[in-house]
């Protein structure tokens, strides 16, 4: 039976090396190793790149060599000569040491760092013709590649700023390149130095005229590239300026070295993070909103209620519902401030005397010695004074009676009275007839 026809393999597209200006093996020893560690090596500006092998494209360590003091010949300790296979490069804060193979390769990687750093060929190493035409070579495409960038000592500051940084991080450096004050496209270098114990500082201000870069002293410097001025200053002060550099030696992106299974050759890889919800505004979704709780701060200890003595004899006073307002979106609520009311002490309300329920009638015993009728009256009226009424209705037939009986025989009283008065001075009168004339 016929095997199925399977698609032709297609080789895996391999990225293109990384183009150095020098490589090749180098052990390294920094300050933190007990022992050397083999690299390949590659120069690229002024970086030093540290790969596992010659086929991989990720490096594994950098150096920077913006820091660079000088390069030494040091015999490693416990021998008694050096067997031009050992070489020191001096950073600005640590030391490194390196081994390579030959005496050849040392000059070699000697040269090309010096010709990185100096922007210039190297005349007192052990080299051939055909090693300084490669200098030559990297010298002009450093030059080019520096003349398209900006320093790492250029910082956008102010000339205050600028004296701040250098006397606040005089282990970064002395010298720094910004922007000039007087809003023109022209720079300014700013150097700080110690004379006695005093500090020192001065300001140089850099032209431009066209596509090169002149520095404005007594007798004016020409220069192709920002990177040209630095390197004028520092070469012309015998390396007393260093350029300003604060340390940033630490990676942005998180990665880690993976062997390809098909080729063995080890890869960098570089996961990619989820990002991470911020707190902006939640994207909206079919549900109904719910508005958000309100956070209440606790104010102060003035603002605190005080504590209530007394619950009975305090009330809320209830606050008629407000017109709500009309939104748009029915789901805003609004944006006025919470207000917490104090409880008014009101006065406490009238006490008003509940009627008592009404006894059930007992008959009471007429007492003795008085006739039936008398008892009853007598019964009816302390009854009346136990249970005092308030209104005129309540006052009883009889009593009504009574009274109206009393105010007719003070009446017939009082016109009788009259009559008899009336009647005396009648007869007074009759007795005395001549008091009338």
């Amino acid at each position: 039976m016929a095997s199925a026809l399977r698609p032709p393999r297609v080789p895996k597209p391999k990225c293109a090396l990384p183009s150095h200006y020098y490589e090749s093996f180098l052990e390294k020893k920094g300050p933190c190793d007990q022992d050397y560690k083999k690299f390949w090596a590659g120069l690229q500006g002024l970086t030093l790149y540290f790969y596992n092998s010659n086929r991989d494209f990720q490096y594994m360590e950098k150096l920077d060599l913006g820091t660079f003091v000088k390069l030494t010949d040091e015999a490693p300790w416990g021998t008694s000569h050096d067997p031009g296979t050992h070489f020191n490069l001096v950073l600005r804060k640590q030391e490194i040491k390196f081994k390579v193979e030959s005496l050849e390769s040392r000059e070699m990687w000697k040269g090309f760092i010096l010709t990185v750093v100096e922007l210039r060929v190297p005349s007192n190493l052990t080299l051939l013709p055909g090693h300084l035409y490669m200098m030559a070579e990297v010298l002009a495409k450093e030059e080019v590649r520096r003349s398209l960038e900006i320093p790492s000592c250029f910082l956008k500051v102010s000339r205050l700023e600028a004296q701040l940084l250098l006397e606040r991080y005089p282990e970064c450096g002395n010298l720094l390149l910004r922007p000039s004050g007087d809003g023109t496209v022209a720079l300014a270098v700013t150097t700080r130095q110690t004379l006695n114990g005093a500090p020192v500082v001065r300001h140089y201000k850099v032209k431009r005229e066209g596509t090169k870069y002149v520095i404005d002293v007594e007798e004016p410097v020409s220069c192709a590239s920002l990177d040209a001025v630095v390197n004028y200053f520092v070469l012309h002060t015998k390396k007393a300026l260093v350029p300003f550099l604060l340390d940033e030696d630490y990676e942005k992106v998180l990665g880690y070295v993976e062997a390809d299974k098909e080729n063995g050759e080890s890869l960098w890889v570089a996961p990619s993070v989820p990002a991470v919800p911020g707190p902006g505004p939640a994207s909206p979704t079919s549900d109904p909103k719910q508005p958000s709780p309100t956070s209440i701060t606790p104010g102060s200890s003035q603002d605190k209620l005080p504590p209530l003595s007394n619950p009975d004899e305090n009330y809320v006073i209830p606050i008629e519902d407000a017109t709500a307002a009309d939104y748009v979106n029915g789901d805003v609520l609004s944006t006025g401030r919470l207000m917490v009311l104090k409880p008014k002490k009101c006065p406490p309300a009238p006490k008003v005397q509940a009627k008592p329920p009404k006894p059930p009638t007992v008959p009471k015993p007429e007492p003795k010695g008085l006739p039936g009728c008398l008892a009853r009256k007598l019964a009816v009226s302390s009854a009346q004074a136990f249970f005092p009424t308030t209104a005129l209705a309540n006052v009883t037939t009889e009593l009504e009676e009574k009274l109206q009986r009393r105010r007719a025989l003070e009446h017939t009283a009082g016109l009788a009275g009259d009559q008899r008065a009336n009647l005396r001075a009648w007869h007074i009168s009759q007795a005395n007839p001549s008091s009338q004339n």
